[in-house]
């Protein structure tokens, strides 16, 4: 089983929406990503609202500018967590590959049509 990294900036770090789509909580550590920030978009999904208990969801949003930075924590999935964080996030998100300030090269999602 191949390990892969997921930074969650968001909802992702919450135990609640953890266990309901992992199954577990996952563990993680502090990390960040360079050139992106945080802006915000309305959920409407019922079954991610239920999750999350949160109405306005963090979104990435690509800077031009290095020094900014958004905050997070990274943590070493599988493959099926990937495809199950793929099925909580609505169609706002997509998913690309980065590299965080540690080195690590992981998933994140980020507003559609960005990066």
């Amino acid at each position: 089983m191949s390990t892969h990294y997921l930074f969650s900036y968001g909802t992702l770090q919450q135990r609640d929406v953890q266990v309901a789509n992992f199954g577990r909580v996952l563990e993680g550590s502090h990390d960040a990503l360079n050139g992106f920030q945080i802006a915000h978009v309305e959920i409407t999904d019922a079954k991610v609202l239920a999750q999350s208990g949160l109405r306005f969801h963090p979104i990435l949003r690509p800077t031009n500018n290095p020094n900014e930075s958004v905050t997070g924590t990274v943590f070493a999935v599988t493959l099926q967590d990937i495809e199950r964080a793929d099925s909580y996030e609505v169609d706002d998100y997509h998913r690309i590959k980065v590299t965080l300030r540690s080195g690590k090269a992981a998933w994140v999602y980020v507003e559609r049509g960005a990066g």
